[in-house]
């Protein structure tokens, strides 16, 4: 397999700031109290924030210090500012009881991303798909899902508890894709 350099992606407009998502809101009901959560490519943190406030140790990386720096001082927040997509994956041998994903798509890494999820832990992803260039940006075919990829991407070895797929209007017109799955067979309550 070939696998090509991706250019940086596009800048993506934020929602309103510190709102976290409700599809991160309802599928954190599913998480064990205490868990540890990563929050992968955080932005300034509104969900590193948010899940913090409930109780849950959080890991927030991105690569952006400034964005970061926002989160200093944050109770259960640690920060790290790694590069995701470098030819090295950063977090190789870490493992966590959830990761959480929020607009932001690399696909070289997307395996060493499943893999951060300990047997039994949960992923929560939620990003932009074709379709959403009629919305603006991101635009670019290399960071929006194809139909249906996340759903294949935890086809083996994941129990999917939900997945959406479509236009959004909250908190900006949009088309997105969302997966909440457990790592293995054993499925928590849903929310």
């Amino acid at each position: 397999m070939t696998q090509h350099t991706t250019p940086r992606p596009e800048h993506t407009p934020a929602p309103e700031r510190g709102t976290p998502s409700p599809w991160v809101c309802r599928f954190a009901a599913v998480l064990t109290p205490g868990a540890r959560v990563l929050d992968l490519a955080c932005g300034s943190g509104r969900h590193a924030h948010w899940l913090a406030g409930r109780g849950y140790a959080v890991h927030a990386v991105d690569r952006d210090a400034a964005a970061l720096a926002t989160l200093d001082g944050v109770p259960g927040v640690r920060t790290q500012a790694l590069d995701l997509e470098g030819a090295r994956w950063p977090l190789e041998g870490e493992s966590f009881d959830a990761v959480v994903v929020t607009n932001y798509l690399f696909r070289p890494h997307f395996e060493a991303l499943l893999a951060l999820v300990r047997p039994g832990g949960v992923l929560i992803y939620e990003t932009f798909m074709l379709g959403n260039a009629r919305f603006g940006k991101p635009s670019n075919p290399d960071f929006l899902l194809q139909p249906g990829e996340l759903l294949e991407r935890v086809r083996e070895g994941w129990s999917v508890l939900a997945f959406e797929q479509g236009e959004v209007s909250q908190p900006r017109p949009a088309v997105v894709q969302r997966v909440c799955a457990v790592r293995g067979t054993s499925l928590p309550p849903l929310p």
